[in-house]
C-alpha cells in the first residue's frame, strides 16, 4: 500500500468523515483560506488512481467514498513506522514511548489499562 503525502492524507481525512462525498463537499471542509478547487480535484485524481478512492458517476459529477477504511490504512501506516523506525520489533516501540517524555502518567496509565484489558480478553479466548 502507498503512503499518503500530507496533502492527500488531509483530503483523506475529510472524506472518511463525510463517507460519501461530491468534489464540493470536500473543498467545503477545508479552512479558509481554502485550496483551489484545481488542486483539491488533482489531488482526488491522484487517490482515485493510487486506490483510496473510489466514485460513482453521476451525470458529469462523481461522489467519492474511501476505498480502503482509516483502520486499515492506519494499521498498515503503523506497521511501516514500526518496521521502518524499530526494526519491525513492538517491544522497541513501546519502550521508545516508555523512556521519553512524550507521554506523561495518565497516558501512560491509559495505555497500560487498555493493554491489560485486551491481555484479559485474548487469554479468556485462549480457554
Amino acid at each position: 500500500m502507498n503512503e499518503l503525502t500530507k496533502a492527500e492524507e488531509q483530503v483523506m481525512q475529510y472524506v472518511w468523515k463525510l463517507d460519501k462525498a461530491f468534489l464540493k463537499d470536500i473543498v467545503e471542509q477545508f479552512p479558509e483560506p481554502k485550496p483551489a478547487y484545481t488542486t483539491i480535484s488533482t489531488v482526488v485524481r491522484v487517490l482515485v488512481r493510487k486506490k483510496f478512492l473510489q466514485f460513482e458517476t453521476f451525470g458529469k459529477v462523481r461522489r467519492y467514498s474511501p476505498a480502503i477504511s482509516k483502520q486499515q490504512y492506519f494499521s498498515q501506516h503503523f506497521k511501516n513506522v514500526i518496521g521502518n523506525f524499530f526494526n519491525g520489533s513492538t517491544s522497541s516501540f513501546a519502550s521508545f514511548f516508555a523512556e521519553s517524555d512524550t507521554l506523561n502518567l495518565t497516558e501512560m496509565e491509559q495505555m497500560k489499562a487498555i493493554l491489560e484489558e485486551k491481555i484479559k480478553t485474548l487469554k479468556e479466548n485462549d480457554e
